[in-house]
């Protein structure tokens, strides 16, 4: 049996391929990119790649952000990747806290991992809960405040102890130490608040990594 394709397919606004668009580090061609960037599912820039795509879309640069970067980041210049980095806040995972115990505690390991390759806060979502792991030696603050807040939280020290100082909880602890056979702040809750003024931030200060748990309201 022929096997049937069309080639120039991708360049036709009325096109039926789904494409996957990745910017080289080559001058881009105005005429084609506009209708491939329209029609692409997935978008990418392979390192030097972003300086070109940053270029072409000076004043419209919000608009056309890559799915992608990847490369060494040996021809990315500085500025180029500083701007596409901060264009995110936070990088959220859907599911991984449900099903299998050793399943979920990988998750959590993840987490771990996480901190060593990005800056930006990675939380875990699924089902009626969040998971995030706490910096060391940095004091968090958490706004809970969106009306999305269930009704439970904890502070969980997982790998090692966790000199911990929190505030805006019904339990508040004061430079104590969380640990497993020790302490752990678990079906903790928050302070009681005005309606009006609504609910106070909560504050933790830990030493180590700490993990953040807490309860989502059914939506």
């Amino acid at each position: 049996m022929d096997e049937e394709f069309t080639p120039l397919d991708c360049l036709l606004p009325s096109g039926k391929q789904k494409i996957c668009l990745i910017i080289l580090n080559q001058p881009l061609d105005e005429k084609y990119f506009h209708v491939l960037w329209s029609k692409a599912k997935i978008r990418a820039c392979a390192d030097g790649g972003a300086n070109h795509l940053y270029e072409l879309m000076e004043g419209h640069r919000e608009s056309f952000l890559p799915d992608y970067i990847s490369g060494d980041f040996d021809s990315i210049r500085p500025e180029v990747k500083d701007f596409y980095r901060e264009m995110v806040d936070t990088i959220v995972t859907l599911g991984g806290l449900l099903g299998r115990f050793d399943q979920i505690m990988a998750s959590v390991e993840t987490l771990f991992h996480a901190q060593k390759m990005t800056n930006l806060p990675v939380v875990v979502i699924q089902g009626s809960s969040l998971a995030f792991l706490l910096q060391e030696n940095k004091r968090h603050r958490l706004n809970v405040n969106t009306g999305l807040e269930g009704k439970w939280c904890s502070l969980i020290p997982v790998g090692c102890p966790c000199l911990t100082t929190t505030s805006g909880l019904k339990w508040n602890l004061d430079n104590q130490v969380l640990a497993f056979g020790e302490l752990v702040s678990t079906s903790n809750t928050y302070e009681d608040h005005d309606p009006k003024e609504g609910r106070k931030p909560v504050t933790v200060s830990t030493d180590k990594p700490l993990l953040w748990s807490m309860g989502i309201r059914k939506l």
